[in-house]
């Protein structure tokens, strides 16, 4: 069963974005079901950074174009993305320290709340915004 589901709202109308929100939602659901079904230390590591990388990259076009809009909210929505982006290292290093850590529980949570929070209530002011300034 997968962990996450794309829901229309979570659609921005901004095609890039939309598009990396699925590959990372994508990505979620293949760690969760490796999680779940095997406890192969590498290939949960190597998932692990995978959803990293993919999330700091993602992260660095939205706070890109944070910047060249000169986004009211700019730090405050950065220091959400770093939050999360440490909270996976921190798992990660956990599970690499002791592989019987109960780190799905955790990643659960923290996935959980990033759609449920992050994305849903400080995303959609982002692209409210850019939609009232025409730039999707």
């Amino acid at each position: 069963m997968a962990l996450l589901e794309f829901k229309e709202t979570y659609r921005s109308g901004i095609d890039p974005i939309d598009y990396e929100h699925e590959i990372l939602i994508d990505l979620i659901n293949e760690l969760h079901t490796t999680l779940a079904n095997d406890h192969d230390k590498t290939h949960v590591e190597d998932i692990l950074g995978e959803l990293h990388g993919k999330i700091s990259a993602h992260f660095a076009l939205e706070e890109a174009t944070m910047r060249e809009m000169e986004y009211a909210e700019y730090k405050p929505h950065m220091e959400e993305h770093n939050k999360l982006l440490d909270e996976i290292l921190e798992i990660g290093q956990r599970f690499a320290r002791d592989p019987s850590y109960d780190y799905m529980r955790d990643l659960e949570a923290e996935i959980r709340h990033w759609f449920m929070h992050h994305f849903v209530q400080m995303d959609s002011r982002l692209h409210n915004m850019m939609k009232e300034k025409g730039l999707t």
